[in-house]
């Protein structure tokens, strides 16, 4: 049956491309968003995600929705409370759409969370799968971590059919913040202290992740399940960088820097967060997805890179 979808966040990186992927299929899409949304489909604007709760009648003729707004990483936060800002948007305003939803009939709700509910590192060869203990650190880990126990318990009491994805870092065209900064710098050619960086990160091309979202959307199987996403193939920073590379026609100019001694200097400069992220592991295991799902990656490493790179 071609399930009418209601999709959050309808402006944003990974919202876009999951409305043009379901209108691809000629599905029934409906739009949130806080600004325009530039596809032929019907949208709600909405000037702050405080506001999703108040969709009523809207809701009427959804079967699915699809949650993907969220306040995301603040670079910057000056907030006093970051945490509470976190939580008015990630766990209030997810729980008063799925209330709405609930009560307006909507059969699944499809929450797009994020791995950071299970943590931020991983022990190489220990990747993360559902059952390890959540252990958020970060106000927006804790917030995702709040809104799945909220959204659970909610489903537990109403019946309404939950699906949380977990994605780590999600790469694809017009992708920003850290991601956007490397290909930057692999532009430019400049040489980087990383061509000895022997860790194991977990990305998801945006592709990727839009399928697997979609398989949610539809698959029974997928009903009050938790997913972790990912491309099946995990890279060293070093790895990374040259793919990049590779994917812009460029040699990588990378220098073979021990790893132990780029963390020694980042941590006397302040910087062992960033440091931990560029040198450090964290890898996924999808093979829940692909036992309970039957899903596979459709796009490869290589070519989630070369489409992220790509100038249109």
């Amino acid at each position: 049956m071609n399930k009418h979808v209601l999709v959050t966040g309808g402006s944003g990186f990974v919202g876009s491309a999951l409305i043009k992927r379901l209108l691809s299929e000629h599905r029934e899409v409906l739009a949130v968003g806080r600004s325009e949304v530039d596809l032929p489909v019907e949208t709600i604007k909405v000037s702050s995600f405080s506001e999703l709760g108040a969709l009523g009648h809207e809701l009427g003729s959804v079967d699915v929705v699809v949650h993907c707004a969220a306040r995301a990483h603040v670079m910057k936060d000056d907030t006093q409370d970051s945490l509470a800002e976190y939580r008015k948007v990630n766990v209030d305003g997810t729980l008063n759409l799925a209330r709405r939803a609930s009560e307006a009939g909507v059969k699944r709700f499809v929450f797009v969370s994020s791995i950071k509910v299970n943590g931020e590192h991983t022990l190489p060869g220990s990747p993360f799968t559902e059952n390890v203990a959540p252990a958020p650190e970060d106000p927006y880990g804790i917030s995702k971590y709040e809104a799945e126990q909220k959204l659970q318990a909610l489903s537990a009491e109403n019946g309404m059919e939950l699906v949380i994805v977990r994605p780590p870092l999600v790469y694809g065209p017009g992708v920003k913040g850290n991601f956007a900064s490397m290909i930057r710098l692999m532009e430019k050619g400049l040489p980087l202290p990383l061509g000895a960086v022997g860790n194991k990160r977990s990305l998801v091309a945006l592709d990727n992740l839009v399928d697997l979202i979609v398989t949610c959307v539809d698959n029974p199987a997928a009903a009050n399940q938790t997913f972790l996403a990912g491309d099946g193939q995990d890279l060293s920073t070093t790895e990374l960088l040259k793919g990049v590379a590779n994917a812009m026609g460029r040699s990588a100019r990378l220098l073979p820097v021990p790893a132990g001694l780029l963390m020694l200097g980042a941590s006397m400069l302040g910087k062992r967060a960033m440091a931990q992220r560029l040198l450090g592991s964290l890898q996924v295991d999808i093979s829940k997805a692909r036992e309970v799902l039957g899903w596979q990656p459709p796009v490869s490493v290589e070519e989630g890179l070369a489409r992220a790179v790509r100038v249109d």
